[in-house]
Parts: structure tokens; sequence; C-alpha cells
């Protein structure tokens, strides 16, 4: 269980940082990172430290088409936890 913490722990600090990396990047007309990736970081994990990240650097706060796939993969982990947990 120790090993799973650690990975999680990574993964949401990883996808923080990401989203903080990527409105930088949209700050300065750079090359940004896709939103594929930024989904898939949230997707295997990361989407505390994700949701943490948009909300801290208002990035991808008012994009309807992110939220939009951003929530869904929020309810599907729920939907995970409930069906692991037999609740």
């Amino acid at each position: 269980m120790s090993t799973f913490i650690i990975y999680l722990s990574i993964i949401n600090i990883l996808g923080f940082f990401l989203i903080w990396y990527d409105k930088k990047q949209a700050i300065s007309n750079k090359y940004r990172i896709s939103e594929k990736t930024l989904l898939l970081i949230g997707a295997i994990g990361g989407i505390i430290g994700s949701a943490f990240g948009m909300l801290f650097f208002t990035h991808k706060t008012s994009k309807t088409t992110y939220l939009s796939k951003f929530f869904g993969i929020i309810f599907v982990q729920i939907l995970m936890l409930l069906y692991f947990f037999k609740l």
C-alpha cells in the first residue's frame, strides 16, 4: 500500500507542476503541453494535483471541452472507487 501512496503523491505533484508549466508557456506564447497529456496524467492518478493546479493557477478553468473531459475522468474514477470498495 505504501508504494501506491508514493505513486499517487508523485503523479499528483507532476500533475500540479504540468499545469503550472503549461500556464507559464501559454503566457509566453511558447510550446505547450497537449491537453491529451494533461488529461492522461489526471486519468492515471494525478487528478487531485491537476485540479489544485487548475484552481491555483486559474488555468483551463474556462475551457468547457477540457473541463467536460476532466470531470468525466473524475466521474469514472469515483465509479471505480465505489466498485473497488463495494460501496
